[in-house]
């Protein structure tokens, strides 16, 4: 089978080199160090340069290819994904973008394709738990807690960007739906902070994000639903300074002449400051928490860098994640027509068992807790 890979960032890379180990891998990026950088990990991936966002030349390029992994920054993410349906092509994506994918389903099911999107790890993983849970409970609440952060944090931000600064900051613009007593409720991205104590990492601080996605609406019958982004206590209160002081705003400015979004000024300057240096250590944090019928399901994760592989845990935990995902196409374990959150794959319990012994084999351990009230 042979396999596209739409970018070749820090997870791009890392999935094209776990496929790479199946299938037949071409991966395709505008970047030439990105490029460059997997095939001296691995010459026999191919690599070809590509501005992603000339969409009409999608069904040129990717004509050959069986399957296509989008692994794109999210302010492209939809428009690919849209290109790649049109092509006729079985797809999973990672992109973290702010469109609804499920708009999508109708074209998905005309061209007679599998897509399976946000296929990571929060989207992704935490889907995958709700949608098996779903199957054998009455789920009354469920909460979600994450963050992918450096091992030793430095002021003056006390984070580093295991992927897309662009999308981290989108992730704090973004205002954050949540599901409170059976109705979907808006609030401020950065909101209800609180600290919260992880083993081993000690405390971490905890606010409203954007990441419920799909489970708003897949989930309606959940009354309260929630996913919290994890910090280093400090990050945030720089972070509301930021937006305070109007750097997230993307009306230009004018400077010496120049029209000068201060959103655009900031986001380049982060992708300098938040990049992870080669070999720094990192870390993938998550709790899981599903109540009803009176238990409570947990599920933990705790993922540090691989220094075997090099390869930074947040690129192993959502990479792999869609890895195998791929596989679960490839294999015919999901071979469903139309667009479908993670969640409409994990009801199914083959493929719930499938993509956590995927996860354990590549040494990705989530452990379950139950508790009984």
């Amino acid at each position: 089978m042979k396999i596209a890979v739409l970018g070749a960032g820090m997870v791009g890379r890392t999935i094209a080199l776990d496929l790479a180990k199946s299938f037949d891998v071409t991966s395709f990026d505008v970047s030439a160090v990105s490029l460059a950088i997997l095939e001296s990990i691995n010459p026999k991936i191919k690599t070809e340069k590509k501005d992603l966002q000339q969409y009409h030349q999608y069904a040129d390029f990717l004509l050959p290819f069986d399957l296509v992994v989008t692994a794109v920054p999210g302010f492209i993410g939809y428009k690919t994904l849209e290109a790649v349906i049109e092509c006729g092509k079985n797809v999973v994506d990672i992109s973290f973008f702010e469109e609804d994918a499920l708009q999508l389903d109708k074209a998905a099911k005309e061209k007679n394709v599998t897509v399976i999107t946000d296929c990571g790890v929060a989207p992704g993983m935490s889907n995958l738990i709700v949608g098996r849970y779903n199957e054998e409970m009455q789920i009354k609440s469920f909460e979600c807690y994450v963050g992918g952060l450096p091992l030793h944090p430095q002021p003056p931000y006390y984070y580093k960007a295991p992927f897309s600064p662009i999308d981290v900051v989108q992730e704090y613009i973004r205002p954050a739906r949540l599901v409170e007593n059976g109705i979907e409720v808006i609030k401020p991205a950065l909101s209800e902070r609180e600290k919260i104590y992880f083993d081993p990492v000690g405390e971490l601080e905890a606010f409203n994000t954007d990441g419920l996605r799909s489970l708003a609406h897949t989930m309606k019958h959940i009354p309260d639903m929630k996913e919290k982004t994890l910090r280093w206590p400090g990050h945030i209160d720089l972070i509301v300074a930021l937006q305070k002081a109007g750097m997230f705003d993307e009306a230009p400015v004018n400077i010496n002449g120049l029209q000068v979004s201060p959103l655009d000024f900031i986001t380049k300057k982060l992708i300098n400051d938040w990049k992870l240096e080669a070999d720094e250590k990192e870390f993938t944090i998550m709790k899981v928490v599903l109540k009803g019928n009176k238990k409570i399901i947990e599920y933990h994760l705790y993922d540090e860098y691989d220094v075997a592989t090099k390869t930074s845990s947040m690129s192993r935990t959502t990479g792999y994640t869609c890895a195998a995902a791929v596989h679960l196409i490839a294999k015919e374990l999901f071979s469903k027509k139309g667009v479908f959150p993670p969640e409409w794959v994990g009801n199914d319990k083959v493929c719930f068992d499938f993509v956590m012994n995927f996860l354990k084999e590549r040494n990705v351990h989530w452990t379950k807790e139950e508790i009984i009230l």
